[in-house]
């Protein structure tokens, strides 16, 4: 876990290329996912690294699929700057079915930033009748596109896969897709005080504040990472997708 490395993370690979001119390109493959199993399963304090990457010096992402994990494997390997990445993936995704690719998925394409709605790619999801775009990270996207489709509410779920470099440019074409859009949630299953959100929030506002109504959903601000009682987490990840997407 991310926490008992932290000395070697803060002084050899965030520090580097400022105070040694040493360009690293290693990947820190940490496990991090709101399962229910309690603080440890959920400690890679994605907060933390992203206040680390100031200075465009590490990058910071979240796959939610075989095809993107291979691709950013890939570029990671083929990148002229050498930089350190930090991916964060939580174990129940490393296997599940929503998150595998076709095999084309990975002998052609490339890394995406952001991921579009599948729903909205394959004409299930109408682009015009959507007034909420609904920005995530990781595997609630799933639970937030089955909630979605079960009721059929008119908004779209997009994927952030990379968090560090911010994809301004991947964000506004997201939102451009969807031209009667007046709200952006940002959707975490993380406590308000961890997570993406407080790393996110500024760009968020500061691309888009002045067109749309922008609003976190979130766990309430919390001193743990995650509780360790999985009914009373699954309590919480209802009340999340039920203010998300229902609200």
């Amino acid at each position: 876990f991310a926490n008992g490395a932290q000395i070697i993370i803060d002084q050899f690979i965030v520090a580097a290329e400022d105070k040694w001119d040493q360009h690293c390109g290693i990947v820190l493959l940490l496990p991090h996912g709101m399962e229910g199993q309690g603080p440890e399963h959920s400690s890679a304090r994605i907060e933390r690294f992203l206040t680390l990457a100031a200075e465009d010096n590490m990058h910071v992402c979240q796959p939610t699929t075989a095809g993107q994990y291979f691709h950013l494997l890939r570029r990671q390997m083929i990148h002229r700057a050498r930089k350190p990445m930090i991916l964060f993936t939580p174990k129940s995704l490393l296997r599940a079915k929503a998150a595998r690719s076709k095999v084309a998925d990975l002998s052609s394409g490339t890394f995406e930033e952001v991921l579009g709605d599948p729903g909205a790619e394959a004409g299930t999801v109408d682009a015009e009748a959507v007034t909420r775009v609904v920005f995530c990270s990781g595997k609630v996207a799933y639970a937030a596109m089955e909630l979605r489709d079960e009721h059929k509410a008119p908004l779209a779920v997009c994927r952030v896969e990379q968090l560090f470099p911010w994809p301004y440019g991947a964000v506004d074409y997201e939102l451009r897709r969807y031209p009667n859009a007046t709200e952006i949630v940002w959707l975490q299953e993380e406590p308000e005080n961890m997570g993406a959100w407080n790393g996110i929030k500024g760009r968020l506002y500061e691309a888009h504040g002045d067109d749309y109504e922008i609003r976190r959903v979130s766990r309430p601000e919390s001193g743990s990472p995650a509780g360790g009682s999985p009914t009373v987490h699954g309590q919480e990840q209802q009340d999340l997708l039920d203010a998300a997407v229902l609200a």
